[in-house]
């Protein structure tokens, strides 16, 4: 199930609620149906709530998890067996880092989708502009990446996302089609504010961990160890580590992660495109 690709969708602007958010809803109508015929019944009912409500705490720390809503970990069979993977960038744009990973990724011909945060597209709107001219797309993560954003209420998620997709909106033409939450922290509220956005939540197949470690060999390593063809790849373009030398990790990890590709006939591509 974990790496089973994600093609079966709600048609956008229409919210389907997952089953595990099914079975949620139930278990709180069914907990109140109980305590008001059978009100000595509360300590089973808490019980069983509690346990709904740590499963669903499990599911928010689980980016990779479908529990809480459709989850594109791998691209479609299609694009893989068009020999496909996605290079994706978090937490830009960064004025230093991000037009190198540009740079190199015109190099190889490789094209890429960088989850931007709002703020940061703000500040730096040209080279968000310079993204989507070269070929990329440009994706929402939140507007400010906090660190609280699984935990805030429907109201507030949906604020946060939507300034995020207008301010992207605006700058390239186009509103982004995918998100990815910071961290990969889901929040089971999160669905139907992406619903309404027609937004497709996306995270990842592997994870170079560039934003604590420092040896580009051992992120590099964990990329290529079993990498085919319809994995999505995450690295970070913005809040990325340093190597001993000072070198932005995805700086240092990017031109031989680039060379394996090419190495092993594998293009990458936009998420858009490749969906």
């Amino acid at each position: 199930m974990l790496n089973r690709p994600d093609t079966l969708q709600t048609p956008r602007g229409r919210w389907r609620p997952a089953p595990a958010i099914q079975v949620s809803i139930g278990l709180h109508a069914l907990g109140a149906a109980v305590l008001v015929f059978q009100p000595g019944a509360w300590p089973w009912v808490l019980a069983v709530l509690v346990a709904n409500h740590l499963v669903l705490s499990t599911a928010v720390l689980w980016p990779r998890g479908r529990l809480l809503g459709p989850n594109l970990v791998r691209l479609a069979p299609a694009a893989a067996a068009r020999g496909e993977i996605a290079l994706t960038f978090d937490d830009g744009p960064d004025p230093q880092v991000t037009p190198r990973v540009l740079d190199l990724l015109d190099q190889y011909g490789m094209k890429a989708s960088f989850f931007c945060i709002g703020i940061k597209a703000q500040a730096y709107p040209e080279i968000v502009k310079d993204i989507a001219r070269r070929g990329h797309s440009v994706e929402n993560h939140s507007h400010r990446h906090s660190h609280g954003f699984a935990f805030f209420g429907l109201a507030r998620l949906a604020r946060d996302v939507e300034a995020a997709q207008a301010t992207i909106a605006g700058i390239v033409g186009c509103a982004p089609r995918f998100f990815r939450a910071p961290a990969g922290f889901r929040s089971p509220l999160l669905d139907p504010v992406l619903a309404r956005r027609h937004l497709r939540y996306a995270s990842w197949t592997r994870r170079s961990y560039d934003t604590v470690r420092t040896d580009p060999h051992a992120a590099l390593s964990t990329l290529t160890r079993g990498l085919a063809a319809g994995d999505v790849l995450l690295l970070h373009d913005g809040s990325a580590a340093r190597t001993a030398a000072g070198i932005p990790m995805v700086l240092a990890v990017l031109p031989a992660l680039l060379d394996t590709l090419s190495n092993r006939g594998l293009k990458s591509v936009a998420l858009p495109s490749a969906v």
